[in-house]
């Protein structure tokens, strides 16, 4: 896979709308709450790209992802919704973004 292919953990999540800022994606990393398939990761900087898996807590509720793409950009939920599959979990709504000291 080619290196342009990949994106910084931190920013992807923020991309794909999981959390509302780039600093709440980097607190949810370094606090070791999140799996890039299967092993812990407590980096920000890890780039992740299509076809790795996600496992992360969000709202008291476990998200498992499929990555399908790095996107350019925050774009809107419909553009967001385009850059992963989920696997497990309840669907990702603006009310379900995670943010510190949520339940």
């Amino acid at each position: 896979m080619d290196t342009r292919d990949r994106l910084r953990i931190d920013k992807w999540l923020w991309q794909a709308r999981f959390v509302k800022s780039r600093p709440l994606a980097v607190e949810l990393v370094s606090a070791g709450h999140l799996r890039v398939n299967g092993r812990k990761i407590d980096k920000p900087g890890r780039p992740v790209g299509p076809g790795d898996v996600l496992t992360f807590a969000l709202q008291g509720q476990v998200r498992v992802v499929r990555i399908l793409a790095c996107g350019t950009r925050r774009g809107p939920a419909i553009e967001a919704a385009t850059l992963y599959e989920l696997i497990e979990g309840p669907e990702t709504t603006p009310e379900t973004v995670w943010a510190p000291g949520a339940p």
